[in-house]
């Protein structure tokens, strides 16, 4: 089975532009309401606004009082006034440092916490219209920046989550091919890439392709679960709106082996939190076992047959009781 975990911010109050969800958490509320979920083990912080130095020490002692695991250092540098139009591909030098700066502290926290990555989904970084930004420049900008920040401890990777938009218009590392150029360019092998399933999905891409592109050029990758209509990312529960796409995201993980963490990135919003969560676990486990059922090689000549129409017939055999 795999190994799950939730960006705990989820645990606790989340706004959109309208409304308010959720009574706000202590970070002890949130580690133990994570402890209720069943088959939860794992948290990714988001650093330095719901974990940093003021609360080390007691980040430490609640990790050991409820036995979780951090599974990821997430760093957010959207948040600061001087980074709103940007910070990574910000025109100031000493913005794109202060940036940078950030992720170089979330992997000393990182370090100091036993996680053995962050990750960093850059949302300001993007444009709105024509003629808005040189795209030669923030190029260089992103490689320059995600270059300093991927070789500072190289022994914690650095993981870049690509998103289509939000909050900027269309956000430069908008998928995965782009985000695969970008550390190509860098020339880092401990850079690697989150791939969100919602963002694949609703960035007009199939998350199962996206993952084999990664894992066939030997990329590290760390994968958020979620998902949504494909038309916005609304982080529903997993395979709530795309259950067959979601099924072969699952079997290619398996194909692949993939031994790290599958982070929810699940918005409880109008719904229990402990409910969806668990959701989430159940879906992808049941998912794995009835792979694990059905056996890989099975599947494998499934995949075979020319006419697609007798792989339909043995999906239907495989997962559609009735």
């Amino acid at each position: 089975m795999f190994k799950h975990a939730v960006i705990t911010p989820f645990l606790g109050q989340q706004r959109d532009r309208f409304s308010e969800y959720n009574e706000p958490k202590t970070l002890e509320q949130k580690l133990q309401t994570l402890r209720t979920i069943d088959g939860m083990t794992g948290a990714e912080l988001v650093y330095p606004y719901e974990v940093n130095y003021d609360n080390l020490a007691e980040l430490k002692l609640l990790l050991v009082k409820y036995d979780v695991k951090v599974a990821c250092i997430n760093v957010n540098v959207k948040v600061e006034k001087e980074f709103i139009s940007g910070g990574l591909t910000s025109p100031d030098k000493a913005v794109r440092e202060r940036a940078v700066s950030f992720i170089k502290e979330a992997k000393d926290y990182a370090e100091e916490v036993g996680a053995d990555k962050v990750q960093c989904c850059p949302l300001s970084d993007g444009y709105e219209f024509s003629f808005q930004a040189d795209y030669v420049e923030t190029w260089q900008r992103l490689c320059e920046t995600f270059g300093e920040a991927g070789d500072y401890k190289p022994h914690i990777p650095l993981f870049i989550e690509y998103k289509p938009n939000e909050v900027r218009g269309r956000c430069y590392l908008d998928n995965a091919a782009k985000t695969i150029c970008l550390i190509k360019d860098i020339g880092n092998p401990n850079i690697g890439v989150t791939l969100d399933y919602g963002h694949s999905l609703y960035g007009d891409n199939n998350p199962a392709e996206e993952l084999a592109l990664l894992n066939s050029l030997d990329m590290k990758y760390y994968i958020h679960i979620n998902d949504n209509d494909g038309k916005w990312d609304w982080d529903y529960f997993c395979g709530s709106r795309s259950l067959m796409q979601y099924i072969e995201f699952i079997y290619y993980l398996k194909k692949f082996n993939y031994q790290g963490w599958l982070t929810s990135d699940t918005s409880p919003t109008r719904w229990d939190i402990v409910k969806m969560f668990e959701a989430n676990i159940r879906m992808t486990n049941r998912i794995s076992s009835r792979i694990d059922t059905i056996g890989m090689e099975t599947f494998g000549e499934s995949l075979r047959k020319k006419e697609y129409m007798d792989i339909w017939a043995d999906l239907e055999s495989y997962f559609i009781k009735i």
